[in-house]
């Protein structure tokens, strides 16, 4: 690997997004340099579950990007070590009672128009799939096509198979334009990169990295938490989760929102959340939140009242106003890509993203209609 100081493209942010941005693109034949002021995987990232869903998604173009990473990260798991944890469990989608089913059942069948696979599972079965919920649930959907990684290894193998040169520790404090306003690269406290393209996929501080190029981008952090138990035997099957989360996704409200989802991982402990709240950057641990994501966790799974938490993490989803991420070219800044404002889920987002962002930087044709993410709708009005 050269040790020069220029490349094809700089991708700016090491979580997953910027780690899939970087393997297709080089994929592609390009050259590319990674550069966070973290370490890999250090943001929003290594914060999360490593969801990879679509049951949560209505028909559109999110489910859309969602299909075509499931698939893509179905052929990375044959390609990447084991240890990125990727298993293709399906998720559980369970209802409270008859009028929740039912409207499980309507939005079931809305996305199987889609391509979304879904069975019902009446509510007499469902300890046939999941023998510790709790009883007297009015029953739910499976979705075989819904998957879980571990997101932090899925993102630094990503970037090692990439071959990328990774710069950890060295916050973009400029974006380099030339004379005709195109991208030549960006400034870090060790100096200038050079590349023609820089791909914007710092995440929760994607709209600070437009704004160094000039550009706009609305980006929010959405604070959550998730409690991490003691290693337990595999109690929980599926991701699982109640209805009312597919609605708190949806929600744009600023306030505290909470919904359980539970999920078994590989090494033992079993992942609890999940809440959403914009509250700016504030990492105060909440016991609010905390107290909320265990009732509602042993609500759905009873054998869980005894278990220990043994910790808990924060983390901030990169939100956009109509939650849909902004991907690809700037409209005002020749040069710039955007791949960030993927919310809750950019790590199952992450390679469709980077496979569209590459085609892009390699004239390729994309690999799904890109308009509804055109980072172009933020602009502000002349």
């Amino acid at each position: 690997m050269s040790n020069s100081n220029s490349s094809d493209v700089i991708v700016v942010g090491a979580g997953v997004v910027g780690a899939a941005c970087a393997y297709y693109a080089a994929r592609g034949g390009l050259s590319v340099t990674v550069v966070d002021r973290g370490p890999v995987a250090g943001g929003t990232t290594g914060a999360g579950e490593g969801n990879l869903l679509v049951s949560d998604k209505e028909p559109g173009p999110e489910l859309e990007l969602a299909l075509l990473s499931t698939w893509l990260w179905r052929e990375l798991a044959q390609e990447l070590p084991a240890r990125i944890e990727y298993e293709a469990k399906g998720g559980l989608v369970v209802a409270s009672d008859a009028s929740a089913m039912a409207a499980l059942r309507k939005f079931a069948a809305a996305q199987a128009g889609a391509g979304v696979t879904a069975e019902e599972i009446p509510a007499d079965r469902l300890h046939d799939v999941e023998p510790h919920l709790a009883p007297g649930l009015g029953g739910g959907f499976r979705y075989p096509q819904d998957a879980q990684v571990q997101p932090a290894l899925a993102a630094a193998h990503l970037l090692r198979a990439s071959g990328a040169r990774v710069r950890t520790g060295e916050e973009v404090t400029a974006v380099l334009t030339g004379t005709n306003g195109r991208v030549r690269g960006v400034r870090t406290a060790a100096g200038e990169l050079h590349a023609p393209f820089v791909v914007n996929a710092a995440g929760t501080w994607g709209g600070e990295v437009a704004r160094l190029a000039g550009a706009h981008l609305p980006v929010l952090p959405r604070r959550g938490f998730v409690l991490v138990t003691e290693p337990l035997p595999r109690v929980v099957r599926h991701k699982v989760y109640a209805a009312d989360y597919v609605s708190d996704v949806a929600s744009g409200s600023a306030a505290l929102q909470t919904s359980a989802v539970v999920e078994g991982t590989p090494a033992g402990p079993v992942l609890i959340g999940a809440s959403r709240e914009r509250v700016g950057f504030d990492r105060t641990l909440s016991v609010e939140v905390l107290r909320r994501l265990a009732a509602q966790a042993t609500a759905l799974f009873p054998v869980l009242a005894g278990v220990r938490a043994m910790r808990t993490y924060a983390g901030f989803r990169p939100y956009l106003p109509d939650h849909l991420p902004a991907v690809g070219p700037d409209p005002r800044v020749p040069g710039l890509l955007h791949a960030c404002g993927h919310e809750g889920a950019g790590i199952g987002l992450a390679p469709a993203t980077g496979l569209a962002v590459a085609r892009q930087l390699t004239g390729g044709e994309p690999p799904l209609d890109l308009g509804p993410f055109h980072p172009g709708r933020f602009a502000p009005a002349a």
